[in-house]
């Protein structure tokens, strides 16, 4: 784990995780495109949240690769989460993972510290577990031309986790693809709406704060109904 910005007494903590490929034992490179791909977001959730003592922080994975079985990314989430315990002792976190790294939060979405997981364009294979989720809030970012992870896996993945017990929201993004370059600055303004509004640093998109209280299906909602919600 790579931290970022500390505070005495932390308030809370929010996690970076970037993206990776299915399989790759090798570590990240030094020219970490996937990494490079969150540093805008990393910046939009600096200045949102300067001044009320959140702690901000990157996962670092060990390998390329989620790898199977082995589930390295989901692993190394896990161990970031507990190095962050002893470092800051029980504050609320918030993972906020891309691709591989959407995959890795939700895979440590149950940890005792974890309050919330965002997604961004999430890789969410069929039966990927959920239970662990219950009592967790999940928003999930899809955009429906991604054309590397698939947002129909991403909505059934929706419909499990609220299932399980999770407060959910699924969002699609019109127009958006997997590297989150098309209509760009929606995707950081809105991604930072959402963490301010699960830190309670400010209030949560209606559109999103209806979801988390619907029972059923966890049917995708536009991007532009939080968006224009938020005043964005």
């Amino acid at each position: 784990m790579s931290i970022d910005r500390t505070a005495q007494p932390p308030r809370a903590a929010v996690l970076l995780l970037h993206g990776g490929r299915a399989d790759g034992l090798e570590p990240p490179s030094g020219l970490n495109l996937p990494g490079v791909r969150m540093h805008p977001f990393a910046r939009a959730v600096a200045r949102a949240t300067a001044g009320h003592d959140i702690v901000l922080g990157r996962v670092r994975y060990g390998h390329r690769g989620w790898n199977g079985t082995r589930a390295d990314a989901g692993r190394d989430a896990l161990s970031a989460l507990d190095e962050l315990a002893l470092l800051t002792g029980p504050v609320p976190t918030l993972l906020v993972g891309h691709s591989m790294g959407g995959r890795a939060a939700l895979h440590a979405g149950g940890h005792p510290l974890v309050t919330g997981v965002v997604g961004l364009a999430p890789w969410c294979p069929e039966g990927e577990p959920v239970d662990h989720l219950a009592g967790r809030r999940v928003v999930l970012l899809h955009g429906d031309r991604d054309r590397v992870t698939d947002p129909q896996e991403t909505w059934a993945f929706a419909t499990r986790a609220r299932a399980a017990g999770a407060e959910v929201c699924a969002l699609r993004m019109a127009g958006g693809d997997h590297a989150m370059l098309r209509r760009a600055g929606e995707w950081h303004s809105l991604t930072t709406r959402v963490v301010t509004g699960l830190l309670g640093l400010g209030p949560l998109p209606p559109v999103i704060a209806r979801s988390f209280e619907g029972a059923g299906a966890a049917e995708p909602t536009d991007a532009t109904d939080a968006t224009d919600a938020a005043g964005g």
